[in-house]
């Protein structure tokens, strides 16, 4: 196997928005698969017909490109392996079901809905759990006690039936996964899982995921910590079908964690603590929507750096990685076991280094765009100064709006805490002698406006504290803000005059 060509395959079911854990699975398999030039497939595992949703797969799709995930095959993108959705490869499953009845490691089970549920109430009454395994399966209708002649008798009488794996009594199964190390279970402690059902003719989980994997050559299987359990059935299945050779590299990454630390990130942590668990937004059939870190305002480009640490690191203090950075540097060795902890506020220290590393006019673009939903018209002029000196003070595009509100919109109340701290008895005069300081400012830039006030408050000997904080409050209704001077060239020395004119009327 070492000397194979690398393929790793990321493989959602298509039963609704992907969450966060997922595309963290899928980044990963991408880094692997580029840092040793080999493919990356995505395969859609739709197999489970009840909970198959509308859309879905569109947002799989979607949620990779944003992230800058490149698809080497898919079912958009083709290949030699196609099809790449598990519905359209029924035939396949079928032919290898039969092979494990054939060769004695699976059987036929026609066991109903309700004798099951029978024996599950039984076991629970007793206190036990119900497992169809070796110590029941001779007892049960299946293939394994009826003659062959019965078998047939029950097909073409249209009875329902599964296959069901013939896990054998007390073997050792030993594993290595790349993460964990050496995993040994005994089959005594696993159940006789179910391959094939005939309801709706589709493998389960377990013979699909083994059949595609040896089909399409999948050398490594990167996948959640969720599937750990179904690893030694995984291995028995290769061993059963003859392809331990061909058998890929497992590694299990650990869980997405709650921010207490406590259980599984899930949709309800977000609802709850308001932060999203979805790439993009997602619209249900029923109306609901769940929001989504493009939509939030995060770039692609944070997003997929905040995601990669969530369970790896790099082994030093570097916390900003391009994609470039990541696939040269990842590597199984560096991934934790233990559950990785989701920090929303982290989340956002992301978001903002990649800001505020954006240049001014990528900024500009992006703020002018957004103010354009608000039915705003900023100038680029206008929109680059503005960047400029708000985006150390936010986390996201659209907070400049948020934060900056005042330089659109003339303030027609005062903040009273500021008024009483920083509008003294003097204060209307003083704002008097600034207006006609800053009417004899040519140029009305930030640069001669500051020159001017602070000419004007050392000639007349005031605090400096004294007039900026008055004036500040004046122009903005708060005590807190960017600097005056880039205030009053934004906003410009007409609306400059009237806000200040306005404060000394009101206040």
């Amino acid at each position: 196997m070492t000397n194979k060509r690398v393929r790793v395959r990321f493989a959602p079911s298509p039963t609704g928005p992907l969450h966060i854990g997922g595309v963290r699975t899928a980044l990963f398999n991408y880094f692997f698969a580029r840092q040793n030039w080999g493919d990356f497939i995505l395969r859609i595992e739709d197999t489970d017909s009840q909970r198959f949703v509308p859309g879905a797969e569109e947002y799989i799709n979607e949620s990779l490109r944003w992230c800058g995930i490149k698809i080497d095959e898919g079912v958009a993108e083709g290949g030699k392996h196609a099809p790449y959705r598990q519905s359209e490869r029924r035939a396949i499953y079928r032919q290898y079901a039969d092979q494990l009845v054939a060769n004695g490691y699976a059987y036929y089970a026609f066991d109903s809905a309700e004798s099951l549920d029978n024996l599950r109430k039984e076991a629970e009454s007793r206190g036990d759990a119900f497992t169809y395994n070796f110590k029941i399966r001779n007892s049960m209708e299946t293939s394994l006690v009826m003659s062959e002649q019965e078998v047939q008798e029950r097909f073409a009488r249209g009875d329902q039936w599964v296959i069901r794996f013939k896990m054998p009594e007390n073997e050792e199964i030993h594993m290595t996964d790349l993460i964990r190390g050496e995993v040994t279970v005994n089959t005594s402690t696993l159940d006789d899982k179910v391959l094939f059902k005939s309801s709706d003719l589709l493998p389960t989980y377990h013979l699909a995921n083994v059949t595609d994997d040896y089909l399409m050559e999948i050398t490594h299987v990167i996948r959640g910590e969720e599937w750990l359990p179904s690893l030694p059935l995984h291995v028995m299945l290769y061993r059963a079908f003859g392809w331990t050779e061909s058998m890929p590299q497992f590694a299990h990454l650990p869980l997405l964690l709650k921010p207490t630390g406590n259980g599984k990130l899930s949709k309800r942590d977000g609802d709850k603590m308001g932060f999203p668990v979805f790439p993009l937004l997602w619209k249900s059939q029923d109306g609901e929507t769940s929001r989504g870190y493009r939509e939030d305002g995060y770039f692609p480009e944070a997003f997929v750096n905040l995601l990669a640490l969530l369970g790896w690191n790099p082994g030093t203090e570097q916390e900003l990685f391009s994609m470039d950075e990541l696939i040269e540097t990842f590597s199984f060795e560096r991934v934790n076991k233990a559950g990785a902890r989701f920090d929303p506020e982290k989340a956002k220290w992301f978001n903002h280094q990649y800001l505020v590393e954006k240049s001014d006019e990528e900024l500009a673009k992006l703020f002018t765009d957004f103010m354009k939903t608000k039915e705003i018209d900023v100038t680029t002029e206008k929109a680059l100064k503005i960047v400029s000196f708000m985006k150390v003070r936010v986390n996201f595009i659209h907070e400049i709006w948020e934060k900056a509100q005042f330089l659109f919109v003339r303030p027609e109340s005062y903040d009273e805490a500021s008024v009483k701290k920083f509008w003294k008895e003097e204060s209307p005069a003083i704002m008097k002698e600034v207006v006609a300081v800053l009417q004899g400012v040519g140029t009305f830039s930030s640069e001669n406006v500051e020159k001017s006030l602070e000419s004007f408050i050392s000639e007349k000997g005031y605090g400096m504290g004294k007039v900026m904080n008055a004036l500040r409050l004046g122009l903005l209704g708060i005590s807190n803000g960017p600097g005056v001077a880039d205030v009053c060239e934004v906003v410009g020395k007409q609306e400059t005059i009237a806000r200040i004119e306005n404060a000394i009327s009101k206040l």
